[in-house]
């Protein structure tokens, strides 16, 4: 466990209790000032990896999963997703895990979809924006495999949309931050990823409220995203941005221990060093 250093990081600490409890490849090897957190992390400060461990080693993801699949469907789907209603299928009504609770049939606007799965990170939001850009969820994971190549992520390979454990679903802690930075140059994901919470509507007139599962927004200063995580085979996985005084900090943790008192000592010695 890390030491806790200071009144500010016991701050953190108590305010991270009350929620429960693009990195530079010439960095290898990294230091680890965090022994133990995660089977793998990384934090980069302004896109340079500072610091990690088993950064470049394959894992489950989680619904880290999710930053692909809305990158996805953000670059492929731009000008309908403010337009758009997307029926959902049998299939996407019956995804397991988080859900809204969509029935097959009924409509929403994709962009409360796309809000859901973010937030709550709704798994049946997913497939049905899966199969609203693809066609099928397995030509849209098509789709994910070429963007992570098309971004250098060597160590990633993706199965489901979702983020469900299953053989090949795999991403490393240094290509997980390569693509938090492609996330969050989308003004629209950007925008979404530090919603504290929202409400989305059937078009039905059902409404569904939905809490960001980031517990670090709002609780530790400047952290604006980006995506939660959690499988039995993955464990508990946090990707999040923080920006103060211009300065940019990404942790990713996979497999982690606590990811909130963890990620938030990360994000202060990252900015510490940075000053």
């Amino acid at each position: 466990m890390i030491a806790r250093a200071g009144a500010r990081m016991a701050l953190i600490a108590a305010l991270v209790a009350t929620c429960g409890g693009a990195g530079d490849a010439a960095a290898q090897p990294l230091d680890d000032p965090f022994p133990g957190v995660a089977r793998g992390y990384v934090v980069a400060v302004d896109g340079v990896a500072r610091w990690g461990f088993a950064v470049d080693m394959p894992l489950a993801p989680a619904s880290l999963t999710k930053l692909m699949t809305a990158l996805v469907v953000v670059e492929a789907k731009r000008a309908a997703l403010e337009r758009d209603d997307v029926t959902v299928s049998s299939r996407a009504a019956a995804a397991g895990g988080a859900r809204l609770g969509l029935r097959a049939g009924e409509a929403m606007h994709a962009g409360d979809l796309l809000t859901a799965m973010l937030l709550r990170s709704a798994n049946d939001a997913c497939v049905a924006l899966a199969e609203w850009t693809g066609g099928s969820e397995h030509a849209f994971v098509a789709r994910m495999n070429a963007r992570a190549a098309a971004l250098g992520l060597a160590d990633t390979h993706f199965v489901n949309a979702c983020g469900f454990d299953a053989p090949g679903q795999q991403a490393s802690a240094r290509d997980l931050a390569t693509l938090v930075h492609a996330f969050m140059a989308e003004s629209t994901l950007a925008a979404r990823a530090r919603i504290e919470s929202a409400v989305v509507r059937t078009r039905g007139g059902r409404s569904m409220r939905v809490a960001n599962t980031n517990a670090l927004l709002g609780r530790v200063p400047g952290v604006i995203g980006a995506k939660t995580g959690y499988t039995s085979r993955a464990g508990r996985c946090l990707a999040v941005v923080a920006e103060r005084k211009g300065v940019r900090v990404v942790a990713v943790l996979l497999g982690a221990g606590d990811r909130w008192w963890d990620a938030a000592a990360m994000i202060e010695r990252a900015f510490d060093a940075a000053r």
